[in-house]
């Protein structure tokens, strides 16, 4: 039987809330069951371990990309940098839940569509998606980093990455993916 008094969703968005106020490494299950005022071990009702509770949360994360039908990579690639950078190591929690297997496969997804949809066969979608998944999230990673030394003023003067510096590498991938392939534009 479940405790009584909260949901999964209960605990996944208190979770979230603690992400976005404290960071990844102060998401730990003490601090979440206390924000919920549970003992610990009442999280395990609905989330097995640590890691099931952040895929969820990645989940949660990139799901707020999803709209429409993908079929154009760079709107794909910028609606999952927005989501990952809604929350605070929000492409941190990302990247170790795919390095795990765990979570859903929907940015891969949606970016394969995409890929897909500007005449790419279905090997070279899903390789072409992987290129940019691993782009996306390595670069709001550096971003997400950036702005939290800036918060804390380790970086005086330094000048963070820019939105035409993310559209850069974008373009450099669809480039290089209709020089290889000889296809079509990738919009």
């Amino acid at each position: 039987m479940a405790p009584r008094g909260h949901s999964a969703d209960d605990v996944a968005r208190a979770a979230l809330r603690i992400l976005d106020d404290h960071g990844l490494p102060d998401l730990t299950m003490r601090r979440l069951a206390t924000a919920l005022e549970v003992q610990p071990s009442a999280l395990y009702w609905h989330f097995p371990n640590k890691q099931t509770l952040l895929a969820e949360l990645s989940d949660r994360i990139v799901g707020r990309m999803a709209s429409g039908t993908p079929d154009d990579l760079r709107v794909e690639a910028h609606a999952l940098r927005d989501a990952l950078l809604t929350y605070r190591d929000g492409a941190e929690v990302v990247s170790s839940t795919l390095a795990l297997g765990l979570g859903s496969t929907l940015a891969h997804d949606r970016l394969t569509a995409a890929v897909a949809a500007a005449g790419f066969d279905a090997d070279t979608a899903r390789r072409g998606a992987t290129t940019v998944l691993h782009y996306v999230l390595g670069f709001v990673w550096h971003e997400q980093q950036r702005l939290q030394y800036d918060s804390l003023g380790a970086r005086e003067g330094a000048s963070g990455l820019e939105s035409d510096d993310f559209a850069f590498g974008l373009d450099l991938i669809a480039d290089g993916l209709r020089a290889r392939a000889g296809a079509g534009p990738l919009s």
